[in-house]
């Protein structure tokens, strides 16, 4: 017994025992509980088929029993006198444990919500996630670090202050960069083009073929790669042509003023016959709009059902074919510009066109 009593850094045998013992004990009550939690969960999830039951098994073992164990071992170290600075120590161990526990559980929450939406994403969007989680765990471990130094005594004023004014000076100094890439992050979540859209922004046109963290690459129509920088795309106004269903075809036909007014009434109902007689087509109107300069003007307006537009310039053709061919027969030509010029009696000469 009176090697029980023997004092060691102010603790006898015996209170060195009863850690030991406590902490033994706590240990395997947390070991085989989780076991048992764990089989319980995968139990469950089997039945259920439930998507989180993964999670939740991963972060019980990763997250929850470590912080178990190490509340445990916190809670027996009590029952010992410790001096001022294994105090302290212990303190610091415990604060630098909770917020590193806390920034992993943090940063795999993160990783795991982005990786939803990550699901049936194409390249651009893998690489808007990869740099979003990227970007989410930095902030998350840099606020882990501050909050350690400011639990431990550090003053993180002055810290804090200078990141400030160096995070300003760097926003500056790549103002350009950084608007591309926030430019980059707008294109993948408003999405006003995606890769294989045909799109006209400002003097840019061309199908997209890649669209990275800082320029959109277009396909121009002669052949020519375009590389233009995001906020250039995203700051004008973008025609995009995924979502084209028909084309609007509008054009105004000209023939001579003295063409009868019977074969004049008879143009807009030929005008329609063509149209309906050719496939993929929607005849909206055909009027004879207005008096022009030189001859009488015949508005004409359909639509072609489709996107495709090597396909709408030849139903095109066959449309404006078949108007020329129904002119013909019906004799009626084209107006082109005339001039004519008249004579007075004093041999002077007066021109009208």
């Amino acid at each position: 017994m009176e090697f029980l009593e023997q004092v060691y850094w102010n603790n006898t045998v015996l209170d060195y025992a009863v850690f030991l013992l406590a902490l033994t004990l706590s240990l395997t009550v947390i070991f085989f509980l989780g076991r048992m939690l764990l089989r319980r969960i995968a139990v469950y999830c089997e039945k259920t088929q439930s998507p989180y039951g993964e999670l939740i098994r991963v972060s019980i073992k990763r997250y929850l029993l470590p912080i178990a164990y190490f509340a445990a071992f916190y809670s027996c170290t009590r029952l010992l006198a410790l001096n001022d600075t294994l105090v302290r120590l212990v303190r610091c161990g415990s604060t630098l444990f909770a917020i590193v526990m806390g920034a992993m559980f943090l940063s795999s929450l993160i990783a795991f919500s982005f990786g939803k939406l990550q699901s049936g994403k194409d390249e651009n969007g893998a690489l808007a996630i990869k740099w979003l989680i990227r970007l989410a765990k930095a902030v998350v471990w840099g606020l882990a670090l501050i909050l350690f130094l400011d639990n431990v005594g550090v003053k993180i004023t002055s810290l804090v202050t200078g990141l400030g004014i160096g995070g300003v000076a760097i926003a500056f100094a790549a103002q350009s960069a950084l608007s591309d890439i926030f430019c980059f992050f707008t294109i993948f979540f408003d999405k006003p083009y995606e890769i294989g859209d045909f799109i006209i922004a400002g003097e840019h046109m061309g199908t997209v073929e890649h669209i990275g963290v800082k320029t959109t690459r277009l396909r121009a129509l002669g052949g020519e790669q375009l590389i233009a920088s995001n906020a250039d795309l995203t700051g004008s106004r973008i025609r995009n042509y995924k979502t084209l269903q028909q084309r609007r075809v509008s054009f105004t036909l000209g023939v001579p003023y003295d063409t009868p007014s019977e074969q004049l009434r008879k143009i807009p109902d030929l005008i329609r016959e063509v149209v309906e007689a050719t496939e993929e087509t929607s005849f909206s109107r055909a009027h004879f709009a207005s008096f022009g300069t030189y001859c009488l003007n015949i508005e004409v307006v359909y639509f072609v059902l489709g996107s495709d537009f090597d396909r709408y310039m030849d139903i095109n053709q066959r449309v404006n074919i078949g108007i020329k061919e129904e002119f013909e027969r019906l004799g009626v030509p084209f107006a082109i510009p005339t001039t004519t010029v008249r004579i007075g009696p004093a041999g002077t000469e007066t021109a009208q066109k």
